[in-house]
């Protein structure tokens, strides 16, 4: 399927590896130059050999200057950015009463902050071409809870919010901006994580399965698409079912 975005310039923040590759490597097949981000050189070095004509760009979003930063030197390495994909690793683990308030003020600099950086950067040029796509993977956390990832759980909901009102101020200049929810994705993190219980986690979600992190790759780059310049504001779980809400 032609996605109709070949020659668009692309920046996937924290993409050298698990979702965010996915992601780069998707609109990377759609035709788009992408830029792929990460703080490790080695990491970076690796993941563009393996996503042709791809650009490495060296960031750290766990602030606002840096996810600046990464904006600047994309726009350096491709020419502009016409698509951004926000992402960010989640913060530690933990409950109300286990965290203090110094881990939520770093996980809102990581997952809320970080987002509205690059896009105070990234998308006033968008609006000015009257084009422009903005997706930022999340978590289902944000749709509903998950015990024990408080921070993750306040810093991705507002990040949200904020996504959710900026939709509509920009909708009229061409400019998308969704949210993709991810459950579990067989990524390299999760195997490290539930190894040979990788399977038992596989039986909580309704198809039986984990996902496939190419094929969350090639829904982020769909909503990157022509034929999605109708869908924005939208907050869409890829889960495999796992979240039970109506909405």
């Amino acid at each position: 399927m032609d996605l109709g975005i070949s020659g668009r310039r692309a920046l996937v923040a924290a993409s050298s590896s698990g979702l965010g590759l996915s992601a780069a490597r998707a609109l990377a097949e759609a035709g788009c130059s992408v830029a792929i981000s990460g703080r490790d050189e080695g990491r970076l070095a690796e993941a563009t050999a393996n996503v042709p004509g791809s650009a490495a760009v060296v960031a750290d979003v766990s602030t606002a200057a840096g996810a600046e930063a990464l904006v600047a030197d994309a726009i350096t390495a491709l020419g502009g950015v016409d698509i951004l994909v926000t992402n960010a690793g989640g913060p530690p683990p933990g409950r109300f009463g286990d965290v203090t308030v110094q881990q939520y003020e770093d996980a809102v600099h990581l997952n809320l902050m970080s987002v509205v950086a690059m896009c105070k950067a990234a998308v006033p040029s968008m609006q000015q071409r009257r084009w422009g796509r903005v997706v930022a993977i999340t978590s289902i956390a944000v749709r509903e809870p998950i015990d024990q990832l408080i921070l993750s759980n306040t810093a991705r909901a507002g990040a949200t919010a904020f996504l959710k009102t900026m939709s509509t101020e920009v909708a009229a200049d061409g400019v998308t901006v969704n949210t993709l929810q991810p459950g579990y994705h067989a990524t390299k993190r999760l195997h490290q994580v539930y190894g040979e219980s990788l399977g038992d986690l596989a039986a909580e979600v309704p198809t039986r399965t984990v996902g496939d992190p190419d094929d969350f790759g090639r829904v982020c780059a769909f909503l990157c698409s022509e034929s999605a310049r109708f869908i924005t504001g939208a907050s869409i779980p890829v889960d495999g079912g796992s979240t039970r809400g109506l909405q």
